[in-house]
Order: structure tokens, then C-alpha cells, then sequence
């Protein structure tokens, strides 16, 4: 099975103004994009230089307040309800124009003082609430676990976790956001957490771990990760998230062409 590629314009090409990225993109031969929190961009200059290029916009986040900054983000505290609200409103009219296939929302962290049940409830809740408000759009919503090596507290954290979070959720809109090196920092086996995820997986992103750089400068068996893909039957995009070494020069798409993973 051949899977469409994504860069990810927030970590990859990260020396060229924001804009300028879309054509190194398109040029190094990736077949869309994907943008953490792209609401510093004037959203009709961002749909317009896409399709300039024809490239489909994959995901984006919903802003996520405090989160990247050491907090405990928005998706599930309870007492930030209000400010959820308003950045999925924000989200949305953003998503109107730029037309993402999915919109990722960030579970963040625990907070101290609040019972994890609490917290669980309350990031279901909002899941629900942008699930019904995209889907008017036609557009997905997907969650994502993140180890807590990197980002210590984080509520959704391996591949359990997360099925547990689907079971709890239960909209018919709203899936599995799989980052294979989050998976492997937390020690996960990665055939084990596809096999557990297959079904509910909407998206998919990859870094080699433990580094977070490009495939093929850490130890994770890319090639066993695609077997399980396939076994589970996952029809998806795969999105490059990795931190770019000048030495890195893209060999590894190269390779996974070659290889018959991406098209």
C-alpha cells in the first residue's frame, strides 16, 4: 500500500519565512501540508498560495492557549470551558476558508487540583462540541497522545489511552491521531498500538525516535510500522514531524519511495 505524504511546515523548512515554505514543499515532492497553529497567516493568503500549488491542506490544530508554553492547554479544564469555546469558534472561521481536511485537538495537560476523571470528562465533552461544530464543515477532528518524556503531565499519553478516549467519546467524527514516535518514547511496541488503534486512525504522523529527526537517524523500524499500517488498513496521510538535520536532505522520502510506502 502507497500512502500520500504531508510535511509539516511548522518543523520542516523552518529557515524560510512561513509562506515560502509551500513551494519547498511542493518542490521537495511532498503531496500536501500540515501546520501546527497557522492563525498568524491571513487565512485567504494561506488557501490561496495552497492552491497556487495544489496542494491540500491535511490538518491544523485548534489553538491550544497556554499549552506549548509549559501550561496546561484548553481541551480539558474544566474551569477553561469558555476559553475552549472561543478558540474553537476561532477554529472554525479559520477552517471555513482554509477548508483542512482534519482539525487535531491537543488534550494538554493534567491540572494540579483536578481528579483525572474530571479532566477525561471535560476533553470528551469539547471533542464532542468540535466534532459536531467541523462536521457542518465536512471536515474530520482527530486527538492526539503525546509521551510525557517530552511534555511531563500529559493526559493522553500511549495508545490505551487514547482507544480509551475513543471509547469515551464515541462520535461518529472524531478519531485517532497517531504520532509514532510519541508511541515509541513511551515504550510502545508500534505493530501493538497500530493493531490496538486499527479501525479508529485518522491521521498519522512519524519522527524517528529518540531524536525527533528525520526517519533513519534514531531507532525506530519504519518498516514494521508500515506492515501494521497496512494490516490495519489505514487509508490515511502520513505527515513528516520531525526536526530537520541540514544533513538529512530528505534521503529517507527517497527511501520510502523506493521502498513502496509513499507515492
Amino acid at each position: 500500500m502507497r500512502w500520500p505524504v504531508a510535511a509539516n511546515l511548522s518543523l520542516l523548512f523552518a529557515d524560510l519565512p512561513l509562506p515560502e515554505r509551500v513551494d519547498a514543499v511542493r518542490d521537495a515532492g511532498f503531496s500536501g501540508v500540515e501546520i501546527q497553529f497557522p492563525y498568524v497567516l491571513e487565512a485567504a493568503a494561506l488557501r490561496a498560495e495552497l492552491e497556487r500549488l495544489a496542494l491540500p491542506l491535511v490538518l491544523i490544530n485548534l489553538p491550544a492557549g497556554d499549552l506549548m508554553e509549559g501550561g496546561a492547554g484548553l481541551a480539558a479544564v474544566p474551569e477553561r470551558r469558555p476559553a475552549f469555546a472561543r478558540a474553537l469558534e476561532q477554529a472554525l472561521r479559520y477552517a471555513e476558508v482554509v477548508r483542512p481536511e482534519r482539525v487535531n485537538v491537543l488534550p494538554g495537560r493534567l491540572v494540579e487540583g483536578v481528579e483525572r476523571e474530571a479532566a477525561l470528562a471535560c476533553l470528551a465533552d469539547n471533542l464532542r462540541l468540535a466534532a459536531d461544530g467541523f462536521a457542518g464543515l465536512g471536515i474530520g477532528v482527530c486527538c492526539e497522545a503525546i509521551n510525557r518524556l517530552d511534555m511531563p503531565g500529559f493526559l493522553i499519553a500511549g495508545s490505551a489511552e487514547l482507544v480509551d478516549l475513543m471509547d469515551r467519546v464515541a462520535h461518529a467524527n472524531v478519531a485517532a491521531q497517531l504520532d509514532l514516535y510519541h508511541m515509541v518514547r513511551m515504550g510502545e511496541s508500534l505493530p501493538v498500538a497500530i493493531d490496538r488503534l486499527a479501525g479508529r486512525i485518522g491521521h498519522v504522523q512519524f519522527a524517528d525516535a529518540p531524536g525527533r529527526g528525520a526517519p533513519g537517524t534514531g531507532d525506530i523500524d519504519f518498516a514494521d510500522a508500515m506492515q501494521a499500517l497496512a494490516l490495519a488498513d489505514y487509508r490515511g496521510w502520513l505527515a513528516a514531524e520531525y526536526r530537520p538535520a541540514p544533513a538529512d536532505a530528505l534521503r529517507w522520502l527517497d527511501n520510502w519511495r523506493s521502498a513502496g510506502w509513499v507515492g
